[in-house]
């Protein structure tokens, strides 16, 4: 089995030219074969009426030349023609048809045609010389042996054709290819980890396209691993700062540094921080469930009115303790929709999570519910510092607003916001940050009216 492209393109180059050839060979035979006896119908008209006209005188008593007649005998004979003279409707010897020599004797001539002469076949044409019966016939073998001719001169063709093949199929297989292993060598030195990889669009248009296709995917890979670093580094730091604050405080308790009126507060201290971590991990689970697509999805009837109200509820407590006021703008009516309430409550929390770390005391927290004829919009919105046009670009990139903010404003993980474009997406809902009218941050979240999936 060919397995080399250049083996296999000089295969084909071969079989064509062979196929050329026969096709070429089965086209030409027949054209050959017509033009040959069409010509020799020709020929053989001529050679009657020039014999007719030059045995004239034979039959006619008139003067004649007797060496002309010989010389256009001799040509005849060279040629394989016969010469059958008929006096008064009777040929000089036997093997003509008795049809020709019927229309000879009626003074008919006879066209070019095909007749049996001497048990042979033969091409036949016919003059008659005056009205009493005379004339000339001419009869010769039949133009054959074309294909024989043709059989006998394939095989050369035959060999041009395989060895033009041979010539060419790896030299197209060299130029064809070069292209391809030119690919496959920058492919594994990105697999080696190499990200200045460039292969120069040159050629034909789709040796240029997959060149073009090569050096995006080592700049989106680039891209990639420098994100994923910067996010590596942003998650790397925030395990750490608890990690280092439960250290510490467990050093201290075991080394008897905090007394009794110290350990509770110590103890709270660590629990707060062993849960941030137990809420760090979570995200980072979850997020990577989602990009596998794996997240179990439970789709049910849900009022998105009451699910906000629930949800305003169950953080008015806390809301009210960091000093925010929180007001909804909820519709008097039921939103209905199918979708997975607990994943749209996860979205909710978070987007409120990152809102009481930023908001200032007393300035408005916002949960509110706009629906429409086609779809329901979620919003949150804060008179907290807000983002620039710059941060609402990257808002849902992992890390982004985290890596940027790192020591001008609180801020989490920087899993938050990635986590909730993540699951809006899952849920056939669409995510938006933008610029609330209270100052701050809003981000809408829209649900089309339909089932999901």
């Amino acid at each position: 089995m060919l397995k080399s492209l250049a083996a296999r393109t000089a295969l084909v180059t071969c079989v064509v030219a062979v196929m050329s050839v026969l096709v070429t060979a089965a086209v030409g035979i027949p054209l050959t074969a017509t033009q040959a006896n069409k010509a020799a119908r020709e020929r053989l008209a001529d050679d009657t009426k020039l014999t007719a006209e030059l045995m004239r005188p034979r039959f006619t008593n008139t003067p004649r030349n007797p060496a002309d007649e010989a010389n256009v005998a001799k040509r005849l004979a060279d040629q394989g023609i016969e010469v059958y003279l008929i006096r008064a409707g009777k040929p000089d010897r036997e093997g003509l048809p008795p049809g020709v020599v019927k229309l000879i004797a009626s003074g008919q001539n006879v066209d070019v045609r095909r007749a049996m002469v001497g048990g042979r076949i033969r091409l036949v044409a016919g003059r008659a010389i005056g009205k009493d019966g005379n004339g000339v016939v001419l009869a010769e073998q039949p133009p054959g042996g074309a294909l024989a001719r043709f059989a006998g001169q394939l095989w050369i063709a035959l060999l041009a054709g395989l060895a033009a093949g041979l010539v060419a199929g790896p030299l197209l297989a060299r130029r064809i290819s070069r292209p391809i292993r030119t690919v496959a060598a920058a492919a594994k030195r990105l697999s080696a980890g190499d990200r200045s990889v460039r292969i120069a669009p040159d050629g034909p248009a789709e040796v240029a396209e997959l060149a073009h296709a090569v050096n995006g995917l080592t700049a989106a890979l680039a891209t990639s691993e420098g994100r994923e670093r910067e996010f590596l580094l942003s998650v790397s730091h925030e395990l750490r700062t608890p990690l280092t604050t439960i250290r510490g405080y467990a050093e201290a308790l075991a080394d008897g540094v905090v007394g009794e009126e110290g350990a509770q507060r110590a103890g709270q201290t660590v629990l707060d921080e062993a849960e941030r971590l137990d809420r760090l991990i979570a995200d980072l689970l979850v997020l990577a469930r989602l990009e596998a697509a794996d997240l179990p999805i439970e789709v049910v009837d849900v009022d998105l009115t009451q699910l906000l109200a629930t949800t305003a509820e169950a953080w008015g407590g806390r809301v009210a303790a960091a000093g925010l006021v929180l007001r909804t703008e909820l519709p008097p009516f039921a939103v209905p929709v199918r979708t997975d309430p607990g994943r749209i409550r996860q979205i909710l929390d978070g987007l409120l999570e990152n809102a009481l770390r930023v908001v200032p005391e007393q300035a408005p927290l916002v949960l509110a519910l706009h629906p429409a004829a086609s779809a329901a919009r979620i919003e949150v919105r804060d008179g907290g510092p807000g983002f620039t046009d710059e941060d609402l670009a990257v808002a849902f990139e992992r890390g982004a607003l985290s890596r940027r903010y790192q020591g001008v404003r609180k801020v989490g993980s920087g899993l938050g916001l990635a986590l909730a474009a993540k699951l809006s997406h899952r849920l056939g809902a669409h995510i938006d940050a933008g610029h609330a009218p209270e100052g701050g941050a809003k981000f809408t979240v829209t649900f089309p009216l339909r089932s999901v999936s």
